[in-house]
């Protein structure tokens, strides 16, 4: 067993092999000189991101991070996929594992002053915190 969590899943081993059979087929085309064999191998390639995909989405793939050991192997299925992964590109295209942020909108008119001198007519903040960064910056 390895040392560390590599995700090692359905769904990557799969795409990686629906991208080797795209890549074999675009080097054939190239080789023949047929923009149709190449054309297909190249959509053959787009198509293995799409499987991948549709795979992780449906608990086949594995979540962001390092998952825990007694779920490294390639036949465990996350069962928390359904639901989405925080911080997973892949979920939020799919409108999955979106989390509620607070923002904090200030509707106008508002006046806000950076430190220097400067206000900002009409400004809205945003997530404002002690970092927020209102008027600062270069512009």
């Amino acid at each position: 067993m390895a040392l560390y969590d590599e995700g090692h899943t359905v769904a990557g081993w799969t795409g990686v092999a629906v991208a080797t059979v795209g890549t074999s087929v675009a080097g054939a085309g190239v080789c023949a000189g047929s923009r149709a064999t190449l054309a297909a191998g190249l959509a053959v390639v787009g198509l293995s991101a799409l499987v991948t995909w549709v795979l992780h989405l449906s608990g086949w793939g594995k979540p962001p991070g390092v998952r825990p050991p007694a779920e490294w192997g390639m036949r465990v299925r996350d069962t928390r996929a359904r639901a989405g992964h925080p911080g997973c590109v892949g979920c939020r295209l799919a409108g999955r594992g979106r989390v509620a942020e607070g923002v904090l909108s200030v509707g106008a008119p508002t006046v806000v002053g950076d430190g220097t001198g400067m206000e900002v007519r009409g400004a809205a903040l945003v997530g404002a915190g002690t970092r927020a960064g209102v008027g600062r910056g270069p512009s």
